[in-house]
């Protein structure tokens, strides 16, 4: 058998040309036995008519098996040539002949050194792509996290209004006297909460004592 791949052939047919020729010799060789068995059962089939013959099964058998392999090897030589013959000039596809599908080829011709070049192009333009990609998604959790400040800044600026309006109920509209009035209240709450507290102290030390 051919060991060229035939690459391009196998393109066109959709098979290697050495698949087909393996094929015809396995379905060549299929045939051959089953002839010699056919001859064979024919001459024993001639023999049980003259029950003088002394020759036996077996020895029929020993020459069957012997002309078999006379035919094998006859058959494997003329093989040989039918698969020269067949891969040479019909299952061969001429350097000159261009597939359909290759046509591109012959319009945009490449070398070697273009393909190389090609080839590293688009690794640069993979790489700056994924640069890119990786550059955006930085920016996309950046824009997210100036959206949460911005929403807290909000917050922040409707407390301040609420203040304001709180501070212009009470009569005070200057910012500085707001911030006093409300260090004023603060100061007031936490002494309201000492004495609350230190009023429960009490109550629970009496409730002890009872």
């Amino acid at each position: 058998m051919s060991v060229n791949p035939m690459a391009y052939e196998a393109q066109f047919f959709g098979f290697t040309p050495q698949t087909c020729m393996l094929r015809i010799y396995i379905a060549f060789q299929d045939y051959l036995f089953e002839m010699m068995q056919l001859v064979e059962s024919v001459i024993l089939k001639k023999l049980d008519g003259f029950p003088d013959c002394k020759i036996s099964p077996s020895e029929i058998r020993k020459s069957t098996e012997k002309f078999l392999l006379f035919m094998k090897e006859h058959f494997d030589k003329l093989f040989s040539k039918m698969e020269e013959v067949l891969l040479q000039l019909v299952l061969n596809i001429p350097k000159n002949v261009l597939l359909p599908e290759d046509k591109v080829h012959e319009q945009y011709p490449y070398s070697k050194e273009q393909f190389q070049e090609l080839q590293e192009e688009i690794q640069q333009l993979q790489q700056q792509y994924k640069a890119e990609a990786a550059a955006g998604q930085a920016l996309r959790a950046e824009l997210e996290e100036q959206k949460a400040v911005q929403t807290e800044l909000e917050k922040i600026l409707k407390w301040f209004e609420g203040l304001e309006n709180i501070c212009r109920e009470h009569g005070t509209s200057n910012f500085k006297e707001s911030f006093a009035f409300l260090t004023q209240n603060a100061k007031k709450l936490q002494d309201v909460l000492k004495d609350v507290e230190e009023k429960s102290r009490r109550i629970q030390k009496h409730d002890q004592l009872l």
